[in-house]
């Protein structure tokens, strides 16, 4: 398989954290499957030194013709959103668009690519911290404050800082599929998703829990048992909580119910297997706990915008002997 090439701009105070992220994840997820599917390099408007945001000077070779020989462009989190994209920053980004290559803007990122015009009539999001502005200077774009990531199409948009991994984890994914992402999540340490959006971080920290409440292995256990009657009052036992404590808790450390936490869970699980095995759809929904074919493709809609037949065309992968 041809390396997937990914251009990352540098400019003058860009964050060394969103600089690095891509080729973290992606070299990660080299390490992960075992083929060196990414190759990652570095442009800036007029190749030279610039200086990162921790005052750090680095030094780029490639000019913004890097991006038309590229598969996938990232713009990490710009230096100041009050600040406009250049013509020439502008020109490369609609010709990468106009290409059908992968644009993707990190937390403050989308703001080059609003400028580019790129976001007008698809879903988008940015840092909590800047959504007021970045509603108001592109009303042509379904803005969606709540959440991570999102992509649209070529299209793919990141909330503040962290949620770079995740949106980059969700490149590997698209790629290679759930069972490389997982993997590469684990060598990162890091959860392969997260849920609950950008609302649980807005304006006030996620309340940190006593490790008495024992959550975190109930969650444990939750993942490995998912095809069991995983009801709240079983899970809330196991916790030795009430009901509505363990729901108040529960939604105080994930942002998320519990409904929707497992059914995004069972939803990871049936990627699984619909990438690495070939059981029948009612198979693949009783073994991820959704119990008829229905509701797995009703919560495939959700999650993932397609149907559990259409994900295994894409990613579905024979498993080698030995």
């Amino acid at each position: 398989m041809q390396s997937i090439r990914v251009a990352v701009l540098a400019f003058d105070g860009v964050s060394l954290f969103h600089l690095s992220v891509p080729g973290m994840v992606l070299g990660t997820a080299n390490l992960a499957s075992g083929e060196p599917h990414y190759e990652v390099s570095y442009c800036a408007e007029t190749p030279g030194m610039v200086t990162s945001d921790q005052g750090l000077d680095l030094a780029v070779a490639h000019g913004l013709e890097l991006m038309e020989a590229s598969d996938v462009i990232v713009i990490p989190a710009w230096g100041d959103q009050l600040v406009a994209a250049s013509v020439q920053l502008v020109k490369a980004l609609q010709l990468a668009n106009a290409q059908g290559k992968h644009v993707v803007g990190l937390c403050l990122g989308s703001f080059v690519l609003g400028d580019a015009g790129l976001l007008d009539g698809k879903e988008a999001t940015t840092h909590w911290a800047a959504r007021e502005e970045f509603a108001q200077r592109f009303p042509a774009v379904r803005f969606r404050p709540e959440v991570l990531y999102v992509s649209d199409g070529n299209i793919i948009t990141s909330a503040g800082t962290v949620a770079a991994i995740d949106c980059c984890l969700h490149l590997v994914r698209q790629r290679l599929g759930a069972d490389v992402a997982n993997r590469t999540a684990k060598m990162l340490v890091t959860p392969p998703h997260r849920l609950g959006g950008q609302a649980q971080y807005v304006e006030h920290p996620v309340p940190q829990l006593s490790s008495k409440t024992h959550l975190s292995d109930v969650m444990a256990w939750a993942r490995t048992n998912l095809d069991s009657d995983l009801t709240l009052d079983v899970l809330a036992d196991m916790a030795k909580m009430s009901r509505r404590t363990f729901t108040r808790r529960f939604k105080e450390a994930t942002g998320s119910t519990v409904s929707r936490w497992l059914n995004a869970e069972r939803v990871v699980r049936a990627q699984e297997l619909l990438e690495t095995t070939d059981l029948p759809i009612e198979c693949v929904a009783g073994r991820a706990g959704f119990g008829t074919p229905l509701s797995l493709r009703q919560q495939f809609g959700v999650h993932l915008g397609t149907s559990p037949s259409e994900y295994r065309r894409m990613f579905f992968r024979e498993m080698k002997p030995g």
